[in-house]
């Protein structure tokens, strides 16, 4: 059986993924007290540091996105995005709010009308304090939380070569030691707070989805039913998840999209149109008048249980769910600039957020301060699974909108079950883009299995909370995150390399003054030249994608080929090159007495295709040989 997996991260996730369930199996009430109580002591601990924090990523995805690093791509300079722009924020959205804006689109809104912080429960003054209290949870935050571990994925991975991992976002701060245990351990810990992130989700989506067949159909909510549910939902969520990111994530997120916007227009048209209008007007502009207050707001003076349990437990939750979110907004982004992906990652999504909540929050106020006369806050406080149906119990087409919802949650599950088991699938593979169908089908598999289980035996609570529980060591990651990411970008924009692998200042200036002889290339490319191409050689083999060769002839040259067909053959090379130096005088610039000095030349050549540009290679290391290989391979895809 073909494996691509990193072992100690693929069964050390694994096995802790087991040793977390049995606990919650075996004890469900004592693991929930035992997790409520180290979480509650983590908020109130530190729940000034994820404030900070927060806003700390707020300033870096922003400067990152406007500042002069805006322009680096993320992958080569020439390279073009891997998905059309619609699909791209589809797919963004699916990933990063979908079932949280479906179960808390119409619950949360009144669920701050209802309980607000400050004003008088049940008002006006409630109702506006309600809506600009879910747009901060929603908004900018929330989205700079995923734009930042997404951003760090996708910029060390396509532009500096290193796989697609979190250990990656930390090669400026911790160099090679993020090839060995310390890297493995924060890749395990990203596996399995997606797992469980992933799997109180879908949670969450069964729960209202097998409410609304009670509501709407008169089914019985039992445990069979919500079984039933996972085992169809997952069945789809891994024939999706075989066919890739490019065909089944794809094109289900962009069918979320097209369903959730019908839904929103519906209830829209049918609500009070001009009102939902005016109020998102007035909502956008609370929420950016008490942006910069609200970003730092702790209550600090007047303490109070409100604050840990809502924008504390919003920011834990989204940092533990940023592994899953990043990763998969990373996957999905290479090829765009760091602007573009800060304009699309942090506003498209959180606008449509806001109209979303606006729309469903505003109408359910409404209508709940008038014909319905609090029956739907009344159901908020009851059941948050059936708020949702029964508020739209009071527009018209109930039958029709309440089995649309059942669909959209449906496919929103679906959605998070395939991103999330390709995700932890990249991680746990070391980053390859590409892995045996087996390994994505067994995480699909634990992420069904895990939600099933818990919600038989009633962990779901215990399990969530653990979740949250590990949002702290991961936000002290986060930090480091944005650390190395503004160091790598600063000297990429200045043209420093910092890595430990990459050739330093003084050995560039030593190569411009002190010419390397053919001696040393022929070391270099002994050295680290054939070891970079049997190791891309091994790995075709090893996956049986093609018929691969490395040879190195007397003149010291070596050249990869890769036979993908008899009239389809890439070949890589790496020779000594013999060019002028930089002349300094008329005399020294004329032919004759110009003075040569060798380097490593490296090129790629397929058939069919056009003339080969050589590049300078000298002073690389293996892996950067190795980065530039496949650069080339990927830009000659094979039977395109």
């Amino acid at each position: 059986m073909k494996t691509a997996m990193n072992p100690r991260v693929f069964w050390g996730a694994s096995v802790i993924v087991a040793l977390m369930l049995s606990s919650t199996l075996i004890a469900p009430g004592a693991s929930d007290l035992l997790f409520k109580a180290a979480q509650s002591w983590a908020i109130d601990t530190f729940g000034w540091l994820y404030v900070a924090a927060v806003a700390a990523f707020v300033v870096v995805v922003l400067v990152l996105g406007f500042g002069p690093a805006g322009r680096l791509r993320l992958g080569p300079d020439d390279s073009e995005p891997d998905f059309p722009y619609m699909s791209w924020l589809a797919m963004l959205f699916a990933a990063g709010m979908g079932i949280g804006l479906m179960y808390f689109g119409v619950a949360e809104p009144v669920q701050h009308y209802i309980s607000p912080p400050e004003a008088q429960p049940g008002t006006i003054l409630a109702a506006r304090e309600a809506m600009a209290i879910t747009f901060h949870h929603y908004g900018v935050h929330a989205w700079a939380i995923y734009a930042l571990v997404g951003l760090s994925l996708a910029y060390f991975s396509y532009r500096r070569g290193l796989p697609l991992t979190l250990r990656s976002g930390l090669h400026p701060i911790l160099g090679k030691r993020i090839h060995g245990p310390l890297g493995d351990a924060i890749d395990i810990f990203a596996v399995c707070g997606t797992v469980f992130g992933v799997s109180t989700s879908l949670g969450f989506g069964v729960s209202q989805m097998t409410a609304g067949l009670a509501y709407n159909y008169g089914w019985a909510d039992t445990l069979s039913l919500q079984v039933g549910v996972i085992v169809v939902v997952m069945g789809a969520a891994t024939l999706s998840v075989l066919s890739g990111a490019d065909r089944g994530v794809r094109r289900l997120s962009e069918l979320n999209l097209i369903l959730a916007v019908l839904l929103m227009v519906f209830v829209m048209l049918w609500g009070p149109t001009l009102f939902l209008l005016r109020a998102l007007v007035q909502n956008f502009g609370l929420y950016l008048d008490h942006f910069v207050q609200r970003t730092f707001t702790l209550y600090a003076y007047e303490p109070r249980a409100w604050m840990a349990d809502w924008t504390l437990f919003y920011w834990a939750w989204w940092i533990a769910w940023s592994p899953f979110v990043g990763m998969f907004i990373a996957r999905i982004s290479r090829g765009r600039t760091i602007r573009e992906f800060v304009v699309g990652v942090l506003f498209v999504p959180a606008g449509f957020t806001f109209l979303w909540m606006t729309v469903f929050g505003n109408t359910a106020i409404a209508l709940d301060l008038g014909e319905a006369h609090g029956a739907i806050a009344q159901a908020v406080d009851a059941n948050l699974s059936t708020a949702l149906f029964k508020f739209l119990a009071y527009l018209p087409g109930a039958g029709f909108t309440s089995a649309l919802a059942i669909t959209l949650v449906a496919v929103f599950f679906i959605t998070s079950a395939d991103s999330g088991a390709l995700v932890i699938d990249t991680l746990a593979s070391g980053g390859a883009d590409e892995t045996p169908r087996w390994q994505r089908v067994y995480w699909c598999l634990l992420l069904g299995v895990t939600a099933t289980l818990l919600l038989l035996a009633g962990g779901l609570g215990a399990l969530q909370t653990a979740t949250l529980l590990a949002a702290l060591p991961f936000c002290l990651i986060m930090l480091l995150l944005a650390v190395g990411l503004v160091r790598q970008t600063n000297a990429d924009l200045e043209g420093v390399a910092i890595s430990e692998d990459a050739p330093a200042v003084s050995e560039r200036l030593k190569r411009l003054f002190v010419p390397a002889s053919r001696t040393e290339i022929a070391r270099q490319i002994l050295r680290s030249g054939v070891p970079a191409l049997q190791s891309v050689r091994d790995a075709m083999l090893e996956e049986g994608w093609a018929e691969s060769d490395v040879h190195v002839d007397e003149e010291g040259a070596a050249a990869l080929t890769i036979h993908f067909a008899p009239d389809r053959i890439f070949r890589y090379h790496l020779a000594p090159r013999s060019r002028p130096l930089a002349a300094f005088t008329a005399l020294e610039a004329s032919e004759s007495r110009r003075s040569h000095g060798w380097i490593l030349s490296g090129w790629s050549e397929a058939q069919p295709e056009a003339q080969p540009r050589k590049r300078d290679l000298t002073g690389l290391s293996a892996e950067q040989i190795v980065h530039d290989v496949l650069l080339q391979l990927e830009g000659w895809r094979p039977g395109r």
